[in-house]
């Protein structure tokens, strides 16, 4: 109660507020009015999704209600276009790293909640980090979220300090170049500090934006049981001078209809608000088993496979210009299905246990892991998976270190940025994968891979850069960006 009681000044900032931006009412009008959308009013939305603008809600409202299965069809050739055609043929791996199972809050879903005595709490020394940072490198990682818990043991220098300690790690070829940040909202002063040891994106998921539900699955003796708080932490971190934020929600806690809503609101908002810079990033995982946690094994509002696939492509062509991050929760399968659908970003090789990169694979230390994986392959399986897939796996960080973010970001992505920058570089950091880490048979395919995308360039100004770069790889040398 102590460290709820340090917050409650924070708090009143957002308790005097008449509204916020999220109008229920509102959004149940619109869901409602487009209960059954005519074909022509389904093309009507699709024909200015395709000039890659972000939608208005009554417009993704039209998407969500559509049960029209040719129509459907016609919003999923449209959001795989549009992302090929934004971010390139190229899918981001990351992994997560998870710092700490101790939390002060009491979610009902989360296997890490405070009144789960069977999971075993755990933060991780800065030594330890260092030998799971070195796994992760060693198998070829270049992009993390840090993962941590609620609580005064995991306080803002405590994070600052994993920071620095995972950007120190090196190896003889690899280092990790950019760690995002998924912890509990934050004041400005201390996302300041987050500013100042070079975080990448900072997340923070709504779970649900809808008040009853959140109100009922976060007890109110919590910091997490503050909506508010929560709402507006993406609001104080670019006051802070962060760059990129990342939302998201927990598909299954309440009607996925209503949550896409709220995403897409929330997206509205940070616009407006911030000059046209919205979320770096959005999320949609579904809820998933944890150990000894009961709410999470049959979710009252449980997400169908066809309205995962269908939500994944609507915020596709609502929010063009944001990353879509699939992660490993989901089932090998499903995750072949999504992205084609719009997806930009994955993780691979995951270990979601506090310690879980010493060991072989995902869920094996189920008293230390938030929820259970449904994708355990290695990062080489599913690199190789992806090469068949049209798409060049990418490692790439360049844009965040040569200050290409937020704003700035923005205008590089509205031309033809992505053509002349990100495929190239996805090209190096891939050789670099395939050059240190990769097997002999994702080596074999991946080659063939980078020969043909370096194909499509000649003829053009960066492709003797192209070759150029990569000859040098070739010979030794690394982290070669455009």
């Amino acid at each position: 109660m102590k460290f709820l009681e340090k917050y409650r000044a924070d708090f009143a900032e957002y308790d005097k507020m008449e509204k916020d931006f999220i109008n229920e009412d509102k959004i149940w009008e619109q869901l409602n009015k487009w209960e059954n959308p005519a074909k022509d009013d389904v093309r009507r939305v699709l024909r200015k999704a395709e000039k890659k603008v972000r939608l208005e809600p009554e417009e993704t409202a039209v998407l969500i209600q559509n049960k029209d299965k040719e129509t459907i069809a016609e919003m999923y050739a449209l959001a795989n276009k549009l992302k090929r055609e934004i971010y390139g043929d190229r899918l981001v791996f990351f992994a997560p790293l998870y710092i700490s199972t101790v939390c002060a809050n009491d979610c009902l879903y989360c296997g890490f909640r405070s009144s789960n005595h069977v999971m075993e709490r755990k933060s991780l020394t800065m030594k330890e980090l260092e030998q799971e940072v070195k796994i992760m490198i060693g198998e070829g990682q270049k992009r993390t979220v840090l993962v941590y818990g609620e609580s005064p043991e995991t306080n803002i220098d405590y994070m600052c300090e994993t920071v620095k300690t995972v950007y120190g790690v090196k190896s003889e070829h690899g280092e990790i170049r950019r760690a995002n940040i998924n912890c509990a909202p934050l004041r400005r002063e201390e996302l300041q500090k987050f500013k100042e040891v070079g975080i990448g994106t900072f997340q923070v998921f709504q779970e649900t934006y809808h008040r009853e539900t959140y109100r009922k699955l976060h007890p109110a003796h919590t910091i997490k049981g503050h909506f508010r708080w929560r709402l507006y932490s993406h609001d104080r971190a670019l006051d802070a001078g962060l760059d990129d934020v990342g939302i998201g929600a927990l598909f299954g806690l309440y009607d996925w209809r209503f949550e896409v809503m709220g995403l897409l609101y929330h997206a509205i908002h940070l616009e407006e608000t911030f000059n046209g810079v919205g979320p770096h990033t959005i999320s949609f995982p579904r809820i998933e088993p944890a150990t000894c946690t009961p709410y999470a094994e049959h979710p009252e509002y449980a997400v169908s496979d066809e309205d995962f696939k269908k939500l994944v492509a609507i915020l596709r062509l609502s929010v063009p210009y944001t990353g879509l991050i699939c992660t490993a929760r989901e089932k090998p399968e499903i995750r072949r299905e999504v992205i084609s659908l719009g997806v930009s970003q994955i993780d691979a090789g995951s270990r979601i246990g506090v310690g879980g990169y010493g060991k072989s694979q995902g869920n094996q230390l189920p008293d230390k892991e938030q929820f259970c994986l449904g994708d355990t392959r290695s990062l080489d399986m599913v690199v190789r998976e992806t090469c068949g897939m049209d798409s060049i796996p990418s490692f790439c960080t360049a844009c965040y270190r040569e200050g290409r973010t937020g704003e700035n970001f923005m205008g590089y992505a509205k031309s033809a940025f992505v053509h002349n920058f990100c495929v190239p570089n996805a090209l190096f950091t891939f050789k670099e994968y395939l050059l240190d880490y990769a097997s002999p048979q994702t080596r074999e395919v991946g080659e063939k891979v980078i020969a043909a995308y370096t194909e499509k360039f000649k003829g053009e100004k960066v492709y003797d850069t192209i070759v150029d770069y990569l000859q040098r790889l070739e010979k030794g040398e690394r982290d070669l960006r455009i």
